[in-house]
């Protein structure tokens, strides 16, 4: 009985083990993926404030982003269900 309860502690630590690492590979991924975004925004700011002057370049970026948001609004609620 013992060496059962034993057996289920190390496969427990090794479930603990695993879950925490791809928690983690999961934080840096989603730290990465918003960061790369930024840098595509900021590229895309940089590219319209040059074609369109700073206020209407801040506008278009500004919209773009809400867009965005709400796209990924729309999908985490579609994934919801």
């Amino acid at each position: 009985m013992t060496d059962l309860a034993e057996a289920e502690g190390r496969e427990l630590k090794r479930s603990v083990r695993r879950a925490g690492w791809s928690l983690a590979c999961l934080l840096v991924m989603g730290l990465l993926t918003a960061l790369g975004l930024g840098f595509c925004l900021w590229a895309g700011y940089q590219y319209l404030a040059v074609q369109l002057g700073d206020t209407k370049a801040v506008l278009a970026a500004g919209i773009f982003t809400l867009f965005l948001a709400g796209g990924f609004a729309w999908l985490a609620i579609r994934i919801g269900r």
